[in-house]
């Protein structure tokens, strides 16, 4: 589980004492077990290994937007530090699919879900999210598949 993968890391981090790695491993974990007191607020079991692969990327994003900020504002250290982040929570990540991959995935999620046109927008992303969580940006994928949908 990805979960065990995380807190063996975090014992690896302090037996090394990897200070950076450390504390990225224990944000990942304090934000995971948020995730799952949120879920059981609303009655759902604790979080799978697909769930926290999504948790994983929002945090990556937020990072890669505060690395956007600091290098507007001219804080090259603070940007370092969340490209640093980034890398530590990657690892956890399966490998990203190329472009002509994820270009792929969406003509066979078009042929699968039927999708004719743009309110068939949403049936095709969530085929998407279920076979390739982790694997994509939804983010791109969204435009893709808006693209495909359109032309």
């Amino acid at each position: 589980m990805l979960r065990d993968d995380i807190n063996n890391a975090v014992k690896d981090a302090m037996k090394a004492k990897d200070e950076r790695k450390l504390s990225t491993l224990r944000m990942v974990n304090s934000t995971i077990k948020n995730a799952d007191i949120a879920a059981r607020g609303e009655g759902k079991p604790p979080l799978s290994d697909a769930d926290l692969l999504g948790v994983l990327q929002k945090m990556i994003k937020q990072r890669q937007e505060s690395v956007e900020l600091y290098e507007k504002g001219g804080r090259a250290e603070l940007a370092a530090q969340e490209r640093a982040e980034i890398d530590v929570i990657t690892a956890y990540l399966p490998k990203q699919m190329s472009d002509e991959d994820v270009k792929a995935a969406i003509a066979d999620a078009i042929k699968e879900t039927g999708a004719s046109g743009m309110k068939d927008m949403g049936k095709v992303v969530g085929v998407l999210k279920g076979k390739y969580a982790g694997q994509m940006d939804f983010g791109k994928a969204s435009g893709l598949v808006k693209a495909a949908l359109t032309g």
